[in-house]
């Protein structure tokens, strides 16, 4: 199916009902014409991190459903898979038959051996400090092989999440059998999951390493161009690296944008906020929310380090349930430049304030993803934040049949289908987009224009309102929706 400029969902297979017949029957029943498409977050048989440690790409967790649930999933709505291609589980059959058998392995080149890697088999201390990391020490586990010898490989993440070896052939044709089967499973997108960090060179910071990644996003490209399928890098760093993917028509992600929102609603000053509409790229995908954190290190030097700080104290001082040990090891969190919050409770759970955010979103450039809490207005989870002393869980509520019902009674909830409806159906949005300039930096008024249609949003960020008019064909006039 081709990707639609319509709202995409981002959702866990089980985080809406409990597997993906749930799913289904929970867009069709609450949702229709409000979701285009989705992105269902891994499905795979995983070891660890909510199913970003994936054993294989040719099978669906069985407590999820199957490829047939998928294939009806499918019917209705485009959708978008995650391949992590920076690493593969500790639990996959290609890390066992390397465990067992060593060198004689055909999987022996599959992971990044230090002994292959370093000159000496270590890195100096001047290596480790170049590159971007998320432990304190040298990314590496140590491999126990059945015969009694031991050695380092390159892990990035979590110990289950082991790092392949991109150079080798073994590890390419892994790559490329595993993006065809996906592509001929349904997939309109493949987002390729912690991409920057998949290069390693000496020397460097093992980190969006040019030009090297460009080959290998024109691998990727290759393999999945024939079967009509686009992919999507997904980089959390400085704005320009998603500018530079733009440039060479890549699909890219607006990370920007959550937090230039809160600093503009929570100042009230949209200042910020319209200098990056008026620059960011167009080919994109925009998110308020996602299941890791709000990203901060994505608006460096489009907020300065004073604003970025300020946000962060509102967030906290005006956010509901929200502590900054919440983002810290003490809660499992690796990385330190993201908050952990719903973005319902990082605007203090105000309906208003949320509906202004969406509203502003839905009239940025590209295509608004909308994750699941968010869909469905989610506060805080607390209590499972606590049970599991992982700090993401804040944002990753799992929702019942019975809640999801009695959700849709609630007046907010209501009000976001409707505007997200209105993204969906009104045809000016694949038109022309336009920023207008104001004499108040807390009025922002962005329009969109195709043929009769013209459609115009006005929202005032101190005082949380919002109004859309757009152009009626059957009347010859204009309508106005006020807060939807």
């Amino acid at each position: 199916m081709p990707i639609k400029n319509e709202v995409m969902l981002i959702a866990y297979a089980d985080s809406m009902g409990k597997n993906l017949k749930d799913l289904k029957y929970i867009l069709n029943k609450y949702f229709k014409n409000a979701i285009g498409g989705v992105h269902i977050l891994p499905f795979y048989p995983s070891s660890a991190d909510r199913g970003f440690a994936p054993l294989t790409y040719s099978e669906i967790d069985k407590k999820f459903g199957s490829w047939e649930d998928l294939e009806n999933l499918n019917e209705d709505f485009y959708l978008m898979y995650d391949f992590m291609i920076n690493h593969i589980s500790r639990q996959s059959k290609f890390y066992k038959n390397f465990k067992k058998n060593k060198d004689v392995s055909p999987y022996a080149d599959f992971f990044i051996r230090y002994k292959d890697f370093w000159p000496g088999g270590e890195p100096a201390q001047k290596d480790i400090d170049l590159i971007y990391k998320r432990k304190p020490r040298a990314p590496y586990v140590e491999v126990k092989f059945e015969d009694g010898t031991s050695e380092k490989i390159w892990c990035t993440f979590d110990e289950e999440q082991l790092d392949l070896n991109l150079n080798s052939k073994v590890v390419r044709d892994f790559i490329s059998d595993s993006l065809i089967y996906l592509a001929e499973k349904g997939a309109s997108l493949i987002r390729l999951d912690a991409f920057a960090y998949a290069i390693k060179k000496i020397g460097t910071s093992c980190f969006f390493i040019e030009p090297d990644v460009w080959e290998l996003l024109g691998f990727t490209k290759s393999i999945l161009e024939p079967y009509g399928v686009e992919i999507l890098p997904e980089i959390h760093e400085h704005y320009s690296i998603q500018l530079k993917l733009a440039e060479k028509g890549y699909w890219v992600y607006d990370f920007a944008l959550p937090m230039l929102m809160l600093y503009s609603l929570y100042s009230g000053s949209g200042k910020r906020l319209v200098n990056w509409l008026k620059t960011c790229p167009r080919k994109q995908f925009t998110v308020l929310d996602t299941h890791d954190g709000i990203g901060v290190v994505d608006v460096k030097d489009l907020l300065t380090e004073e604003e970025i700080e300020l946000t962060k104290d509102y967030l906290y001082s005006r956010g509901s349930n929200v502590k900054k040990i919440y983002s810290s090891t003490a809660y499992d969190n690796l990385d330190i430049y993201q908050v952990n919050c719903t973005y319902y409770s990082a605007l203090g759970n105000n309906d208003d304030g949320y509906l202004t955010a969406r509203a502003i979103q839905f009239f940025t450039p590209g295509i608004p993803q909308v994750y699941y809490v968010g869909l469905l207005v989610g506060e805080n989870d607390i209590e499972l934040l606590e049970k599991t002393k992982v700090g993401r869980n804040i944002n990753r509520h799992y929702y019942t049949l019975k809640e999801i019902e009695e959700n849709f009674t609630r007046p907010v909830q209501q009000r976001l289908i409707n505007l997200m409806k209105f993204r969906n159906l009104y045809p000016a949005f694949d038109g022309e987009y336009k920023i207008h300039n104001t004499l108040n930096d807390e009025i922002i008024k962005i329009s969109w224009k195709k043929n009769l249609y013209e459609t115009i949003l006005t929202a005032n960020l101190k005082e949380y309102k919002f109004s859309i008019d757009y152009f009626d064909p059957e009347i010859g006039g204009y309508k106005q929706l006020i807060g939807v």
